[in-house]
């Protein structure tokens, strides 16, 4: 059974960079043909994916956050993290971690809840 688990400050101020990882027990971020993402819901509002790092380390990410967006991993510690910059309000969302296999997400993590707020 894989399990992910998100950490990270649950208050960020605006302008500031959010960081959260995602530690992954019962399964390698290195398995072949799994990918590890991140998806967000804002209050009210539906999922949004943000990213992805592929078991080969490559990454990918939503067009309207690329900018602001970086997705890394530690293999040693089987972690894989985002950081989001210049933050405002309207990145207040609850945080997930997910890994999908064959084009499906089969696990969650729990969330963690992130409020942007001076």
């Amino acid at each position: 059974q894989v399990q992910l688990q998100e950490s990270g400050p649950g208050l960020v101020k605006p302008s500031q960079t959010l960081s959260l990882s995602c530690t992954v027990s019962g399964g390698s971020i290195t398995t072949s043909g799994t990918d590890w993402s991140w998806i967000r819901q804002p209050p009210g509002k539906g999922l949004e994916w943000m990213g992805a790092i592929l078991a080969d380390g490559s990454t990918y990410y939503s067009p309207s956050l690329k900018s602001r967006t970086s997705i890394s991993r530690d293999t040693s510690n089987n972690q894989f993290s985002l950081q989001l910059s210049s933050v405002t309000p309207e990145d207040t969302a609850m945080y997930y971690c997910t890994r999908g296999r064959d084009y499906a997400i089969d696990y969650w993590g729990q969330g963690t809840q992130v409020t942007v707020s001076s």
